[in-house]
């Protein structure tokens, strides 16, 4: 036999179990783990994208909720699944991007031991006040924390959080001294912002939405460098601060080593529900989200060039290593 075809001979019998896993994938449920507490933005994407998933798939996808140590905690777990498809990680950037550059003995690295498979969105981050808040702009803001120093206070849902080094890179901007206040997850953080026991909180546009039509909070401005397609009043906050801007997305990633077939399908699958006009329009757009594009290959390069990027965010802001 020549060895050409001894060589491809052997290739297709090597690539025929995975391509076999993946026509039958996924055979029993699919946990999705979400490093942050119920009833924030992530969590609410993530609900969202596994429903539309088990309903193509024909199998449960859960969601379990997995908080603490500013996502990593979700996100090791993870890392250290088995690697067949079955757990999956639904994360903001934190995950990726900002806590290898936070936290000093990491579990995990994020660039090695994941495998990326999606960009589902892109964030809209905006900054909201509390309606006892003294100042309803970016400017009066600034003001009142240059002459209070210490006294306004800032929610996240955690250290290393995009909102804890976003708000701190704001201070180094601004030249402003607010106070950090953690929380553990969203949905606290939102629960003390509505009753005044902080001033300011900033993360996905969804969060803030409901509870600023019913009167009970200000968004002030959005951290993106421009400004949101559905929200064309909304100024940036680098129209006031110059130099501020920065992006934040929603991701799916697998623990390294899952088979590329059965990304591949996981990836396809996904990209088919971004395009399905029903879930945009009902869900993806009223959110002032952008729905993910491109190919596995094209989130890792981006989270590659955003590893490199927060490393320089989070240097200038000054946020200390865990």
């Amino acid at each position: 036999m020549p060895l050409v075809r001894y060589l491809a001979i052997t290739l297709i019998l090597a690539l025929s179990p995975l391509s076999a896993q993946a026509q039958k994938y996924p055979d029993r449920p699919v946990k999705v783990i979400v490093p942050y507490t119920p009833g924030g933005g992530t969590d609410t994407v993530a609900r969202a994208l596994a429903q539309k998933l088990s309903e193509q798939w024909g199998q449960p996808v859960v969601v379990e909720n997995r908080p603490g140590a500013g996502t990593s905690l979700g996100a090791d777990a993870v890392a250290k699944s088995p690697r067949d498809g079955y757990t999956l990680l639904f994360s903001d950037s934190a995950s990726f991007v900002i806590n290898p550059h936070i936290y000093a003995k990491l579990p995990f690295d994020p660039l090695k031991d994941m495998a990326p498979i999606s960009r589902v969105v892109q964030l809209a981050p905006v900054l909201a006040v509390a309606n006892n808040a003294p100042g309803k702009t970016i400017a009066e803001l600034v003001a009142h924390a240059k002459a209070n120093p210490g006294k306004l206070t800032y929610a996240s849902p955690g250290v290393g959080s995009y909102t804890h080094v976003a708000m701190e890179y704001l201070k180094h901007l601004a030249g402003i001294d607010i106070l950090h206040v953690p929380y553990r997850g969203s949905t606290p953080a939102m629960t003390d912002l509505l009753g005044g026991r902080v001033t300011m909180y900033m993360v996905t546009y969804s969060v803030f939405d409901e509870s600023e039509k019913a009167g009970n909070l200000k968004i002030v401005a959005t951290a993106n460098s421009a400004r949101l397609p559905g929200r064309p009043d909304l100024p940036t906050i680098g129209e006031t601060v110059k130099g501020y801007g920065i992006s934040v997305w929603f991701g799916l990633a697998a623990p390294a080593g899952t088979p590329q077939p059965v990304l591949d399908k996981i990836h396809n699958d996904v990209a088919d529900i971004l395009k399905q006009p029903q879930f945009n329009d009902t869900f993806v757009k009223p959110q002032a989200y952008i729905a993910g594009t491109g190919s596995r290959q094209d989130f890792a390069a981006q989270i590659a060039a955003e590893h490199a990027k927060w490393a320089e965010l989070v240097k200038i802001s000054g946020v200390p290593v865990q």
